[in-house]
């Protein structure tokens, strides 16, 4: 019997008892769906986060007081013993670090932003030096932006996110009037392009501010955070090196001591996320592993009854010629067309999953275009696996017992 007539014969098999068949697949569907829809969502989040999340272009890091903290350990060691950053230490760094060719402060707060009878409650509010604006993506829809003269004047200025214009003005023209922040009179001057949301929370809804504004209005207490943009993407960790040595001079850190700030990047983000996604995965895998195993099982013990039903069929194909491996081969076939049939039915379910997850959830997802060949072998995988007994046992049946059977 070659490979055509076996498929042939298996998947009549599998026609012949839609219902049976579909209720032992229901496993393996399952588990190739749910594995396909996280990979799905992983695969989309990836994008997702080059695109939106990791702000930080190459060439560019960012020291702040925290740096990045992955475990509430670390958040308590570094609120004992990492110091406020300040401004002063980001002109030491731009005075003594050679390799960087911009330094920009920010610093973050909250307030009420006011219009006329509009108001937007609990604002983002950033107060900046000029050059973020050259190193972080804050494109301009109208007006201007923050220069170097405002922060020089302390002038009272702001530049607003899409968001913010949207409501406050609606369809008017935002630039050249005024609003009032915390009480205070602001002219605006500029509006930024709409970025978009990030999991559903809108980076369109701050206010910029010249830092030294923002520091006549709220103090100079708060902690800053320091953006440096390095000519040359190749020298960052030098750079980087650079500006800790500044910084633990400033702060008088003994060599034995660890910094008492942190440092962000754009790699250092994309080694965080990875390691967080190759968690979320190896736990789904883990999961989906426990369906696919029970789907395997149902799959061996409905080829174990089919064995037995069909006792006299192979009692017969012995009879006129066929062979241990004759037998063997078609049972474990059967059993890979049952387990890849699920996997096939698993993509398509997975497929409208993503679907449904990109349109009613805050959660990007990509299918992978490579899902289908993943899901034919894990399913395949299963089915030879969980096939391998139940084509055993009928390859060993006496023909001569079989015939006899009543089966």
């Amino acid at each position: 019997m070659d490979l055509l007539e076996g498929l042939r014969i298996a998947l009549g098999s599998l026609i012949a008892n839609p219902l049976r068949s579909f209720l032992t697949l229901l496993g393996v569907i399952i588990g190739v769906a749910a594995i396909i829809s996280v990979v799905a969502v992983i695969n989309g989040l990836n994008l997702y986060v080059q695109e939106k999340i990791i702000f930080l272009g190459p060439g560019t890091f960012e020291v702040s007081r925290f740096g990045i903290i992955t475990n509430h350990k670390q958040f308590l060691e570094a609120i004992r013993r990492n110091r406020d950053l300040r401004l002063a230490d980001a002109e030491a760094i731009r005075e003594r670090s050679p390799l960087a060719e911009k330094v920009a402060v920010k610093v973050y707060g909250m307030g009420d932003v006011r219009y006329r009878g509009q108001s937007v409650r609990s604002t983002t509010l950033k107060g900046i030096t000029h050059e973020i604006l050259q190193i972080e993506q804050y494109e301009l829809d109208s007006g201007r932006v923050i220069v170097e003269d405002d922060c020089d004047r302390a002038a009272a200025v702001a530049f607003l996110g899409a968001d913010i214009a949207e409501e406050l003005f609606g369809s008017i023209d935002p630039v050249g009037k005024e609003i009032k922040i915390q009480g205070r009179s602001f002219e605006v001057v500029g509006v930024g392009a709409r970025r978009g949301s990030v999991f559903g929370q809108s980076r369109d809804n701050y206010v910029l501010l010249p830092i030294s504004t923002y520091q006549k209005i709220y103090g100079s207490r708060a902690t800053i955070s320091i953006v440096v943009r390095v000519a040359d993407p190749r020298d960052l960790e030098v750079a980087m090196d650079e500006a800790r040595a500044v910084l633990r001079a400033r702060h008088h850190r003994r060599y034995d001591e660890p910094d008492d700030f942190g440092f962000v990047s754009a790699e250092a983000l994309n080694n965080l996320w990875k390691d967080m996604s190759r968690m979320i995965f190896q736990v789904a895998l883990f999961v989906v592993g426990i369906s696919l195993v029970v789907g395997g099982i149902v799959i061996m013990n409905i080829m174990l009854v089919s064995v037995i039903e069909r006792t006299r069929e192979i009692g017969l194909r012995k009879a006129t010629g066929a062979r241990h491996r004759d037998i063997r081969r078609q049972f474990l076939l059967e059993s890979v067309v049952l387990a890849a049939s699920g996997g096939l039915i698993g993509v398509a379910i997975a497929y409208l999953l993503t679907l449904a997850i990109r349109a009613f959830s805050p959660l990007p997802a990509a299918f992978p275009w490579w899902a289908p060949a993943l899901a034919l072998a894990i399913s395949s995988a299963v089915g030879i696996f969980f096939g391998l007994y139940p084509a055993a046992k009928a390859a060993r049946l006496n023909p001569i017992e079989a015939l006899r059977s009543e089966a």
